[in-house]
């Protein structure tokens, strides 16, 4: 055995296990997605129709081009929906895993909160508590590092946006009570 023939496997502790189960199939998901998409166009098209459609004597109203778009994301849905059902794939071909499904919740969920927390906190506590949450959360890191990074990059966000810019940003009640 010659020093070519040696291999060394590192196994990445954070990647989802092998024999995760499947959650949705590939067909399933193109079916929920295609049918959100024709209530979409559904919804834009009846609204855009209403708003008006036609071609005056002026030229488009302000629906025309919208509901035109809406018609084709209709087909587009339509023919999504018509090849997830006659779809020769294999039916269980495997979209995402349950491993695979929590990763994407462990980052949408958080993502999700900070928007709402965006609205009553301000922008920098709800960016200091998204930075810090996944820093020790999903990347376990140090609590005193995840603070002190999430701390550093908020106030270099605040200097350069509030400060330096004069960017009018999101507030909440602790810049209120800081003055800002």
């Amino acid at each position: 055995m010659s020093n070519t023939d040696i291999e060394i496997v590192v196994d990445d502790p954070t990647a989802p296990e092998a024999n995760s189960p499947a959650v949705a199939s590939n067909g399933v998901v193109d079916a929920v997605v295609s049918l959100g998409l024709l209530a979409l166009a559904v919804t834009l098209g009846w609204d855009n129709w209403r708003t008006g459609a036609a071609w005056d004597a002026t030229g488009p109203e302000p629906g025309y081009f919208p509901f035109y778009l809406s018609v084709i994301l209709g087909g587009a849905s339509l023919y999504g929906l018509f090849a997830a059902a006659f779809s020769r794939r294999e039916a269980s071909e495997t979209f995402v895993t349950r491993a695979q499904l929590r990763r994407v919740i462990a980052v949408f969920v958080p993502t999700v909160l900070f928007c709402l927390a965006t609205q009553f906190l301000g922008l920098y506590v709800a960016s200091f508590l998204l930075i810090s949450g996944f820093m020790r959360f999903v990347g376990k890191i140090a609590v005193w590092k995840s603070l002190l990074t999430a701390f550093i990059f908020t106030a270099a966000m605040f200097v350069t946006f509030d400060i330096a810019f004069d960017v009018i940003m999101p507030k909440g009640p602790l810049e209120a009570a800081l003055g800002y």
